[in-house]
Formats: structure tokens, sequence, C-alpha cells
């Protein structure tokens, strides 16, 4: 009786499909994780320079008319 559910069959299907799922090695896993920490690095000092120099031009601009 169970085994003629809806829930049951999907889960079957989905334990199926996980057995299917590749997992990066190690050396992969690694390479990845250096490559996404380095990326959000340079994203971070890029976001920080520009604020910082939107910051003065505004500071700038509103000094100008003193």
């Amino acid at each position: 009786m169970i085994k003629k559910t809806r829930v049951y069959r999907f889960l079957e299907q989905v334990k199926q499909e996980a057995l299917k799922v590749v997992w990066p090695q190690k050396k992969e896993l690694a390479t990845s994780v250096l490559i996404v920490i380095v990326v959000v690095f340079l994203f971070g000092v890029s976001c920080m320079i520009l604020d910082y120099a939107i910051h003065n031009i505004i500071k700038f601009l509103l000094n100008l008319g003193k």
C-alpha cells in the first residue's frame, strides 16, 4: 500500500537521481574554493575603492559652493 503513494514514488526517484551525482575530487574542490575566495576578495576590494572614489567626488562637489 505504501509503495503506491505518490510521495513514496517521488522519494524513490530522488534516491535514484542522488546516486547519479558525481562529486568533485579533493583537488578540484580545493581549486574551486580558492578561486571563489580570490574572486570575492577582489570584488570586495574593487567595491571598496569605488565607494571611496564616489565618496570623495560627492564630498568635493558639495564643498564646491562654499
